[in-house]
């Protein structure tokens, strides 16, 4: 009911940008308040790239994290580790932006000032050199994504039976290829907690505002300056000049909602079709010895 609350309210709200800008809407490349045109492709592709990003940085760290803490670490180290880690999802998202402000800019623009002329040729490294844009929020999202992932796919790995395990050690398996095993077995939960970090990622807001640089355009560029749907809200909600400037905010809001409902129906589909009873599994190979 909730759920169903929130979409009628979202499309009530948003009728008179719908109305006036169709599908239009969704393909059109200029968001200009001053002239009341209204277009969220540059907003939708700011949302979806830099979170894809911060999923490509953040997963393989949080899988390093789970499998650290439940297979490899001492039990005097595992505790502490634990607590660290989850006390990153604690930080408010204002301080994540505010640290993104004085240290992770300062040091995203040495990196681009230091970038070889070569390489700005490429189109993912071109532009000037400013701090704020993509790469910055990138690497503040994957910072952010870290401890729910990890935690997740941890909770998952302690969970996997003992007998995997020792059935792999008992085949002649290397400590690696046992955890391989586990991570094979736990496969399903691990694709739900990367899931996870990335519904967190697509609606991350206040951090991603103070570093993405919020310029609606669409590149591939890691340099340049973009923008979010979480963030225009954020930005121009409570200075909508007009109403069909406030019902273009709303919309945005809706085309938010209707992205991580499909998002979350394709992962969980996803994972019913690895879960599902009957389907054949092809297992990793074990090596040599086994």
């Amino acid at each position: 009911m909730i759920v169903g609350g929130i979409a009628y309210e979202l499309g009530r709200q948003s009728s008179l940008s719908i109305h006036k800008f169709g599908w239009q809407f969704w393909q059109t490349d200029v968001w200009d308040p001053v002239v009341s045109e209204f277009g969220g492709r540059p907003l939708i592709w700011g949302t979806l790239y830099s979170a894809v990003l911060a999923l490509l940085i953040s997963t393989p760290i949080a899988l390093g994290i789970a499998i650290f803490t439940s297979e490899l670490a001492p039990q005097w180290l595992r505790k502490p580790l634990v607590f660290l880690t989850e006390l990153l999802a604690a930080i408010p998202s204002i301080v994540y932006g505010l640290w993104g402000v004085f240290v992770l800019v300062p040091l995203v623009r040495q990196f681009e000032l230091n970038t070889p002329e070569w390489l700005k040729s490429v189109p993912l490294f071109t532009g000037p050199p400013l701090g704020v844009g993509m790469l910055s929020a990138a690497m503040i999202l994957s910072i952010m994504v870290i401890p729910f992932t990890s935690s997740v796919a941890r909770e998952v790995m302690k969970v996997v039976p003992q007998a995997q395990r020792e059935g792999a050690y008992a085949l002649g398996a290397t400590r690696w290829e046992a955890i391989r095993m586990a991570l094979f077995y736990a496969r399903t939960g691990v694709i739900g907690a990367i899931m996870l970090g990335f519904g967190r990622a697509l609606g991350e807001t206040m951090a991603v505002t103070m570093v993405i640089g919020n310029n609606a355009q669409i590149t591939t560029s890691l340099y340049a300056p973009q923008y979010t749907m979480a963030a225009v809200i954020a930005n121009e909600f409570a200075e909508a000049a007009d109403d069909i400037h406030l019902s273009a905010l709303v919309e945005i809001g809706l085309v938010l909602f209707v992205m991580t409902l499909i998002i979350n129906t394709l992962s969980r589909l996803l994972i019913w079709s690895m879960a599902r009873p009957g389907r054949p599994r092809r297992r990793p190979a074990l090596g040599k010895a086994a």
